[in-house]
């Protein structure tokens, strides 16, 4: 059974009841055979939630303290046969002092106990009057940490410095305030080699409260590109002076995976499945992912100041049955917020128009010639263009958008084209190249009847002709209008709509160009709303073989490379975080499962990989464009890739029996 890198967490808020010991107990025990019928690697539990977090100066009396090291006692015997690793909170004494912990427990035996280091005193915190700072570990004679008996058993480490290790995850613990502070804990934690940090919390509400605290584990997610488990105090806690909803939350490089509703007045808990081999990925790609102390020592030397624990494999946890995280099927097209949406949309065109206004400028361009189909591309391209225009004040029949029917132009295409270029007032050109093509297969020896590669090829090269005269013949550039899709799969005829003097959507894929020009139909060329919907709607095809006898569309893109929204899907997964083809089929069944069949993903899939492989070449050399998303494959940027790569080792891969 293969996981793919996941690690399946939970973080539960059980019901306490204050100083009640037995009954806090029995009832982490009972989540705890909750969570294990999950198949959870890491359970965490509430700070201090043996005895309830508003125990106050009752902490001072030894009978709750004994009790509390009483109930991490039965914890562990309870433990035993059990694969995950329980992380429970508990007032842990140490040399005269008391200090607020996290107790790791598995199968039988207490792993470590972490101190909190940053205990809060201000405002409606006073942790100090009871507990002392977990730095008394951190001292030059105490480094490593210290050896105590606890619970029963003689020989336990208790160190702020340690890292935790269960099947292919690593975890280390902060407390609370220690996320609060300047730099957490949790950064020094991560550089060490931490793929998830587990935070034990008792965080009250306050007004607006929730929202900072959401932003703070979310931002210290993405800094660390780690997974982070926070798991906070809830009902039965005092209300004496303070409220405590339970407000758990778990994120992963700064996406929210799982959070628990708040105000609830029973135990809650929330599952996600981390993917550890994808935050490993990012952490190699950057570079800056380090820690350098003032003496000039490194991570590495950093890292060798904790203690490292195995607490050995995980459980063996069957992903495909049941998934406990959201796979976005169209990751570069948000589909149902509609502020975000147009967030995205405005940021992603401002790129652009402002990438292509500094290009226009620079080189003194008097016009703009664009290549116009009546297709998604050129239409956003165009777009683009006019937007541009109309920033720095130029007048729009600057722009020149040329139609070139060919042999496989429709009605529909074309009529859209020019009743856009009307609506926009830009300046139109109609220049056909059948003539030209068929006088070229003459000139070539090509049988016009022959429908191959060649008769499809050398009418993309005669457009890109006519359209790099024009810009000559005004004292123009080029727009290009191919998209990342495109260059991806490689459906692009080498030097013809492969190449222009400058690629405004060469970092957008097919999914984004289509939401890009349903949103300006709405927001931005209103007065083009309805052609801009009927282009939307339009099948995508090059339309380079002849229509059907009802001059309708017979060229469908989609019935010859595959769907884009594939396609768009295996490339972010691909290429974002490196996951191998057998891992992006498993998310593609998640994120498309009632769409379509495992068989016709795989072979999509296939598809794509041969095609990414065979088309290198192509985006070597590559035109300049805008990046505007995390995703570009310009040569001179993000993508460093031989041409003569082979892609057999990666398709092969999806041949191999899958278990599970």
């Amino acid at each position: 059974m293969k996981n793919f890198g996941f690690t399946r967490v939970a973080a539960i808020t059980p019901r306490v009841k204050v100083a009640d010991v037995e009954y806090n107990v029995s009832e982490i025990c009972r989540l705890v055979l909750e969570a294990e019928e999950k198949k959870a690697s890491i359970v965490v539990f509430p700070e201090l939630s043996v005895t309830g977090y508003t125990c106050g100066d009752l902490f001072g009396n030894n009978l709750l303290v004994e009790g509390a090291e009483d109930g991490i006692s039965r914890i562990r015997k309870f433990s035993r046969g059990k694969e995950a690793a329980i992380v429970v909170g508990a007032p842990v004494r140490c040399h005269h002092k008391l200090y607020n912990s996290a107790v790791v427990i598995r199968n039988g035996e207490i792993r470590g106990i972490v101190p909190k280091l940053y205990p809060p005193s201000y405002n409606e915190f006073y942790e100090s009057r009871w507990f002392a700072s977990g730095a008394d570990f951190l001292s030059p004679t105490m480094q490593g940490g210290d050896i105590i008996g606890y619970a029963g058993q003689n020989s336990v480490n208790m160190s702020p410095n340690m890292l935790f290790r269960i099947g292919e995850a690593t975890f280390a613990i902060e407390i609370c305030e220690d996320l609060w502070t300047p730099i957490p804990p949790s950064s020094f934690h991560s550089v060490a080699g931490a793929d998830i940090i587990v935070n034990l919390s008792a965080s009250n509400e306050v007004l607006m409260k929730h929202v900072y605290r959401k932003n703070l584990v979310c931002e210290q997610s993405a800094h660390t590109l780690s997974g982070y488990i926070y798991c906070s105090a809830g009902y039965g806690e005092s209300t004496q002076d303070l409220v405590y909803s339970g407000p758990s939350l778990v994120y992963e490089n700064g996406t929210l995976l799982a959070e628990l509703p708040r105000f609830s007045r029973e135990s809650g808990t929330i599952y996600a499945d981390v993917d550890v081999e994808k935050l490993s990925v990012l952490r190699r790609k950057q570079s800056s992912f380090c820690y350098f102390t003032p003496d000039g020592t490194g991570a590495a030397a950093y890292a060798r100041l904790y203690t490292r624990v195995d607490l050995g494999g995980g459980p063996s946890t069957d992903f495909s049955a049941e998934f406990f995280r959201h796979v976005e099927a169209h990751p570069f097209a948000p589909e149902n917020d509609t502020l975000e949406i147009d967030s995205r949309c405005r940021e992603i065109t401002s790129i652009q128009v402002t990438g292509l206004m500094t290009r226009l400028e620079h080189i003194s361009a008097r016009t703009a010639v664009i290549g116009i189909s009546g297709g998604l591309d050129s239409t956003l391209a165009l777009l683009v263009t006019v937007m541009a225009f109309d920033r720095l004040g130029w007048s729009r029949d600057r722009i020149i958008g040329v139609t070139m029917p060919g042999l496989g132009t429709s009605g529909r295409t074309k009529g859209n084209a020019v009743e856009l270029m009307k609506i926009l007032g830009i300046t139109m050109r109609e220049v056909p190249v059948i003539k030209a093509v068929e006088q070229h297969f003459s000139d070539i020896g090509h049988d016009p009847s022959v429908k191959d590669t060649t008769y499809e090829n050398a009418q993309a090269r005669e457009r890109t002709q006519i359209l790099m005269d024009i810009a000559n013949q005004t004292g123009g550039m080029v727009v290009g209008t191919g998209d990342l899709s495109e260059l991806a799969l490689g459906w692009c005829t080498y030097n013809g709509d492969h190449m222009s003097m400058y690629g405004v959507n060469a970092s957008v894929p097919k999914t984004l160009v289509r939401s890009l020009c349903k949103w300006a139909a709405t927001n931005v060329f209103a007065e083009a709303g309805k052609v801009l919907l009927d282009i939307v709607d339009t099948p995508i095809s090059p339309e380079l073989t002849p229509a059907d006898e009802e001059g309708n569309i017979a060229q469908l893109t989609e019935d010859l490379v595959g769907p884009y929204e594939l396609h768009d899907f295996f490339l972010y997964h691909f290429f974002r975080f490196g996951s191998s083809p057998e891992k992006i089929l498993f998310l593609a069944e998640k994120a498309f499962g009632g769409s379509y069949e495992k068989e016709t993903l795989e072979k999509w899939l296939k598809k794509f990989v041969w095609r990414f492989f065979g088309s290198q070449f192509k985006r070597s050399c590559l035109p300049d464009g805008p990046k505007v998303g995390s995703v570009s494959l310009s040569p001179r940027g993000d993508w460093r890739m031989p041409s003569d790569a082979h892609a057999d080792l990666f398709i092969a891969s999806l041949g191999r029996e899958r278990k599970g």
